[in-house]
């Protein structure tokens, strides 16, 4: 791995070299991927994973914002907004992965450089062990409520082993999820849709559009929680066409669909997110139905573990990634036994999107506009120089993105919140209802990196 590859490699390799066997992802980082994955596998795969447990519990972050409740028509556009602008940079990333043939933080080396992609890597591992504990712990929640108690260790285990098996042959679970999982959930979220409409759809109580634009920043943080993730899988894109519109479109659609049905499930409990599994299981037959989504939850964890996988892989390109993604799966499992509460889920958005929602702005302008567009590419080795430059659009856009909505720490880091309040009054800085902390993060650190781009490109 030298430099990014000016197209996809149509070559597929086969898993250990093993005759018939269906085309699996490499077992090392330097390895060129198979290119099997056409415009229905991806579609069919972000289409899964728009659709959530932890999406449904999501739509209390869009109904309610900063304790005031937003009228229907205020929530709806700020889901669709926040999830198309959010599929768009996922759409992007996707297209980077597919030019690059690489795993999502190993593309990071052109960016960064080897040693300094480091730190983003590390980030999303956190990232990424966070959101499979979470997918793992609502996994078992789903259960619980499917099955009117039991013990909850139990459903962990079940899930984590769900997980885990997924992850040693990738490729080939995203083609289960095509073939099976996509239609089964299609039905169940029809099925929901049609019930929660004939129960009638509540209204917030004195709802409004205060609250707008923190409600689409909540929903752009969970889409571009995807962001650093999508090259693991598009890297086996077969065009780079098919992986932005696949990644798109499923995505998009899915996501908004799932917002709406954990709206309208959240209105029938008086927004209790706590409560609104009661909701889908108060349905005549709703049980059938739900089983089918606990048990689908499992590619969210799954995108998780094996993600973490690929970005330990870049700080040890030789380590099986089989051996690292059964190690991963059992430590997920082991901290979700530990998990009794999502306290900090809000939080934990909010710094997801500081710091991935820059990242991706710099990423974009300078693999289209940069040093990506240079002969050769972007240098994607173990030895590819440090370009401490790249560093200063992505600080900037997290500053940004704090400045304007800092995460919302409690506990032993409740001084954050407070640092960012300190640094608005020094700054005589105060959000406005039209400074939006996800667009802003963005948009800065983009136009940034564009003005840096001569020297940039000049060197390292």
């Amino acid at each position: 791995m030298t430099s990014v590859s000016p197209s996809p490699s149509p070559t597929p390799v086969l898993e250990q070299g093993t005759p018939g066997l269906r085309a699996e992802a490499p077992l090392i980082l330097d390895t060129e991927p198979p290119r099997t994955l056409g415009f229905r596998d991806q579609a069919a795969f972000w289409t899964n994973l728009g659709v959530s447990l932890i999406g449904f519990q999501s739509a209390a972050t869009v109904l309610v914002v900063n304790g005031k409740n937003l009228s229907i028509p205020a929530a709806l556009t700020a889901v669709v907004v926040g999830t198309v602008i959010g599929s768009v940079m996922l759409g992007v990333a996707a297209v980077i992965g597919t030019r690059a043939g690489a795993p999502a933080m190993a593309i990071l080396r052109g960016l960064f450089g080897t040693r300094l992609s480091y730190l983003p890597t590390v980030l999303n591992i956190v990232q990424c062990l966070g959101w499979g504990v979470f997918e793992l712990t609502v996994i078992a929640m789903g259960a619980n409520a499917l099955f009117d108690g039991g013990p909850h260790w139990l459903y962990v285990l079940a899930a984590g082993a769900l997980t885990t098996a997924m992850t040693i042959r990738p490729l080939g679970s995203i083609a289960v999820l095509r073939k099976y999982v996509a239609v089964a959930v299609g039905i169940a979220m029809l099925f929901f849709t049609v019930e929660l409409l004939r129960r009638g759809v509540p209204s917030p109580k004195d709802g409004s559009w205060s609250g707008f634009l923190p409600a689409v920043d909540a929903v752009i943080a969970v889409s571009i929680s995807f962001v650093p993730l999508a090259a693991d899988y598009t890297r086996h894109a077969k065009s780079t066409r098919s992986s932005f519109w696949g990644a798109f479109s499923g995505y998009t659609v899915s996501q908004v669909w799932c917002y709406v049905v954990g709206l309208m499930a959240l209105l029938q409990v008086g927004g209790d997110a706590d409560k609104i599994f009661t909701t889908f299981m108060g349905i005549t037959a709703g049980w059938v139905f739900f089983a089918v989504l606990v048990l689908r939850e499992a590619d969210q964890s799954f995108a998780n573990v094996y993600s973490t996988a690929m970005s330990v892989q870049n700080l040890f390109p030789r380590i099986d990634r089989r051996i690292l993604t059964v190690a991963l799966g059992a430590l997920v499992t082991g901290l979700a036994l530990l998990v009794t509460d999502f306290s900090g889920y809000e939080a934990f958005l909010g710094l997801i999107g500081a710091v991935f929602v820059p990242l991706s702005a710099v990423l974009a302008v300078d693999f289209f506009f940069g040093a990506g567009r240079r002969e050769g590419g972007w240098d994607l080795s173990e030895s590819a120089p440090t370009r401490w430059l790249t560093l200063l659009p992505w600080a900037v856009g997290f500053v940004v993105y704090q400045l304007i909505y800092p995460a919302e720490l409690t506990g032993w880091a409740s001084w954050w919140p407070t640092f960012w309040t300190h640094a608005q009054n020094a700054l005589h800085f105060q959000p406005q209802v039209w400074t939006s902390a996800s667009l802003f993060s963005f948009v800065v650190p983009a136009l940034l990196t564009w003005a840096l781009t001569p020297l940039l490109r000049k060197g390292h």
